[in-house]
């Protein structure tokens, strides 16, 4: 039993810590996003990714890094409409 409570703390202890850690509430748009952002934030942070990748697109290094810093914003596009139960029974489409 401790070693499952002991589990539950380090996990916790993450999810606090890393941002893209998810929980059970985590839907799958952000755990896209998290993906993508993660892996701009990995070519943004090794030179030689950007590199390879400004070869492949015949653009500056620089100009490679900014359009994967921008891309990070809003990495698969914005969240979906959220559909949910009013207390009257009546459907909502809620915009995140």
């Amino acid at each position: 039993m401790a070693d499952k409570l002991r589990t539950q703390q380090q996990l916790e202890a993450l999810q606090t810590k890393h941002i893209g850690t998810g929980h059970a509430d985590t839907t799958e748009h952000e755990w896209k996003a998290n993906i993508a952002r993660d892996s701009y934030a990995s070519i943004v942070g090794h030179p030689p990714l950007i590199h390879y990748m400004s070869i492949g697109m015949g653009l500056p290094m620089e100009r490679v890094r900014m359009i994967c810093m921008e891309k990070m914003v809003l990495p698969v596009g914005p969240a979906p409409a959220v559909e949910r139960d009013d207390d009257e029974g009546e459907m909502e489409i809620d915009e995140k």
